[in-house]
């Protein structure tokens, strides 16, 4: 969950226990009871609710005295309510990576990363795509690494917008980061692009798109 706070809630909750509990390994409804100390019937309703979320699954069948057993784990969608580690290490690495390089040469470094991510080479298959689909290439990317935008149409070129940002952890303390993404929409949109992120309290991003006449 990326509100860290809404995380903290959810983890305290019955279900949020249950998720923890799972990451530890498969169980079945009678070891949950066990350890939760609910009744069956509890238990199963919160399962059903997480497997409906897509969150767990059934994974096997274990034998009982009176009938076998269901056996439930995660899916690889629960993985992303944990925290992970990629915040604070990009924004480590980052702060290596400018206290060695010049300023020009972080940025290049930024950017040969976001093309990188975008898959950059020759771009003259994505010139041949109309405008718009090169667009929605650049959102299901941005989309990919959490982020969640949308095209707006601004004169002679477009604006990519969002709400949050994906990088946010990073680019509060690193607006550099910014350019990693631009290069990246950039690369896959095949067009000349600035950013124009908002980085206060809650950063939102913000590309301006040229429209590239075919």
């Amino acid at each position: 969950m990326k509100d860290t706070k809404l995380g903290e809630r959810f983890f305290e909750s019955t279900r949020g226990r249950i998720i923890t509990l799972l990451r530890g390994g498969a169980r079945t409804v009678t070891e949950l009871t066990e350890e939760l100390g609910l009744t069956d019937n509890a238990v199963r309703a919160h399962l059903l609710s997480l497997e409906r979320d897509g969150l767990i699954r059934q994974s096997g069948v274990q034998p009982g005295r009176r009938k076998p057993h269901f056996s439930y784990e995660l899916t690889v969608e629960a993985e992303h309510l944990f925290p992970k580690a990629y915040d604070a290490l990009l924004n480590q690495l980052i702060s290596v990576l400018k206290d060695r390089l010049p300023p020009e040469a972080l940025d290049q470094v930024l950017r040969e990363v976001g093309r990188s991510m975008a898959g950059g080479g020759d771009d003259s298959p994505k010139r041949k795509q109309a405008i718009e689909a090169r667009l929605e290439k650049a959102l299901q990317v941005l989309e990919s690494l959490g982020g969640s935008a949308r095209i707006e149409k601004d004169g002679d070129g477009f604006i990519i917008r969002s709400g949050s940002c994906p990088l946010a952890a990073a680019v509060s303390t690193h607006p550099e980061v910014c350019k990693l993404a631009e290069a990246l929409v950039a690369t896959v949109v095949g067009a000349p692009v600035r950013e124009r992120c908002d980085r206060e309290k809650f950063p939102r991003c913000r590309f301006e798109v040229d429209e590239v006449k075919q």
